[in-house]
């Protein structure tokens, strides 16, 4: 078990490589997995509902995988088992952080943070011309630090920074200040992303932090602090948006993105390809295969994931895929309804994940590997707030 907890640091902090695939993401989770064996971790009875799904969507994905025309049977299984192997990472997480919930929680976002912070620093620095190698972590003009994608890159930061703005709300002296810097870090470093969905991924989920927390948390005391704080926050986020706009190429992008993209719009835009993509699952109730879509009569993805999971894997698939997303955000609300030492650890989790599902109706998310954990996390802490509802307990300790 002393073994275990930090070869589990590492991958987490794994998931900010993905320049190559494999990545050390999926490598190191291989190592992960047999010491969690051999450490007899507990498999949980409440997170039997996320093994059950994984176990009821693998026929139907499989079964899907040998409906593809055009391309070759092995790159679909393939990409099939991607998603059931990132689906079998929910499932430790959740049985991982089901107990010592605290601890395990602060070791993951620790390395979490870490692995953000430096992805933010590096992306930032790369578009800014001021990194080595600059074009290496840059794509589009937009920054992807270590990422392939600036789409994937965004989100990825979201989650630590959602931890941070908690601490920086109710933790005192150095503990707020250096969480306010690690917020506005990540702040700028979603920003230089230039993606859309990122940008009002983390802006929302923001919003549901600070309003979670306000409501359920926050003592009568606290509740004007929490108030100034943001008011502050908002003008300091203000300033800095201010100063990186006031670069001309910064600013020239910016522009260019906040308007409405040629490839939104018309019969042959994302929403006119949701359309068609949604009547084509319709005719195929055993799928048309993993990436097949790009080569019927519309070529570009659709990037709406509740469509693509309907052509991937079937509608028995897409179906479990469905019923993972519901009751993952069941889980998750009826953990925050209840009064325990661990819901200020489930905000955040929450505020994140609630925004990726929005985003994922407008971007391809179904294999981003931080979504897969967040899930985990998710149904983890949720059997610690069922397994202990104590009232009470320092909150300090429960400020990750």
């Amino acid at each position: 078990m002393r073994l275990l907890h930090p070869v589990v640091a590492l991958w987490i902090f794994s998931g900010c490589l993905v320049l190559i695939e494999p990545s050390p993401y999926e490598l190191i989770f291989l190592l992960v997995l047999p010491l969690a064996v051999l450490a007899g971790v507990n498999l949980y009875r409440s997170t039997f509902g996320l093994l059950a799904i994984i176990i009821g969507f693998t026929p139907f994905a499989l079964i899907a995988a040998f409906q593809v025309r055009y391309n070759s049977v092995t790159d679909a299984i393939v990409f099939t088992l991607v998603t059931i192997f990132l689906m079998v990472t929910s499932y430790f997480a959740a049985n991982y952080v089901a107990e010592d919930t605290e601890k395990r929680m602060r070791l993951i976002m620790r390395a979490f943070t870490i692995a953000a912070v430096l992805c933010a620093i590096i992306g930032t620095l790369s578009y800014l011309r001021l990194f080595p190698a600059a074009d290496l972590f840059v794509r589009y003009g937009r920054a992807k630090a270590l990422f392939k994608d600036p789409n994937v890159y965004g989100p990825f930061l979201v989650l630590p920074a959602m931890f941070a703005l908690q601490r920086a709300l109710l933790g005192r002296g150095k503990t707020a200040f250096w969480a306010a810097a690690v917020y506005m870090i990540l702040f700028v470093g979603v920003f230089v992303s230039f993606s859309r969905a990122a940008w009002g991924h983390f802006a929302m989920s923001s919003a549901m932090v600070l309003v979670l927390l306000f409501l359920l948390e926050a003592p009568a005391r606290d509740k004007v602090r929490i108030m100034i704080m943001s008011l502050l926050g908002g003008a300091m986020l203000l300033i800095a948006l201010g100063g990186l706009l006031s670069i001309p190429a910064v600013s020239t992008l910016f522009a260019n993105r906040t308007v409405s993209q040629n490839y939104d719009t018309g019969e042959t835009g994302r929403f006119g390809r949701q359309g068609y993509a949604f009547d084509l699952a319709l005719e195929n109730p055993l799928g048309i295969g993993p990436q097949q879509f790009g080569y019927l009569r519309v070529t570009e993805a659709p990037h709406n994931v509740y469509v693509n999971v309907l052509h991937a894997y079937g509608w028995g698939g897409g179906a479990m895929y469905y019923l993972l997303v519901i009751l993952t955000l069941w889980r998750g609300t009826v953990a925050l309804s209840r009064r325990s030492p661990y819901r200020l650890i489930m905000i955040p989790l929450m505020g994140t994940y609630v925004m990726v599902v929005g985003e994922s109706a407008i971007i391809d998310s179904d294999h981003w590997r931080h979504y897969f954990l967040i899930i985990g996390l998710i149904w983890g802490v949720a059997s610690a707030i069922k397994n202990d509802p104590r009232g009470t307990i320092a909150r300090d300790r429960m400020l990750i």
